[in-house]
């Protein structure tokens, strides 16, 4: 049985791994033997020397944002910039609403 190659994620190592998913086994970085994270299947790593956009991405794996596939086959919006995510870090704060969800609006209200 083939299994269907995800993305995991070594935030220290700003590196990215395509690997089969198989379940909850715990993946660790080839560099740096930290645990890799499980981010979904359709991540496209930003560059290893594009430290702003790895900042936005820690924000939004450490807020439980991954990047998963909908029915339609497309992930739905990801704020790309540091602006962008304090702008909508700012909306969570002010309305409640959890940082996750607001993390992925494409529209501020």
């Amino acid at each position: 049985m083939s299994h269907a190659k995800t993305s995991y994620v070594c935030l220290p190592c700003r590196a990215s791994y395509k690997q089969p998913y198989r379940g909850d086994h715990e993946r660790i970085c080839p560099r740096c033997a930290e645990p890799l994270i499980h981010v979904g299947s359709a991540f496209a790593a930003p560059r290893r020397r594009d430290v702003a956009a790895w900042r936005t991405l820690t924000v939004l794996l450490n807020a439980g944002v991954r990047f998963h596939k909908s029915c339609c086959g497309v992930t739905g919006y990801r704020p790309r910039t540091r602006r962008e995510v304090r702008e909508r870090m700012a909306y969570a704060r002010r309305t409640g609403e959890p940082f996750a969800r607001a993390l992925v609006r494409r529209e501020l209200p």
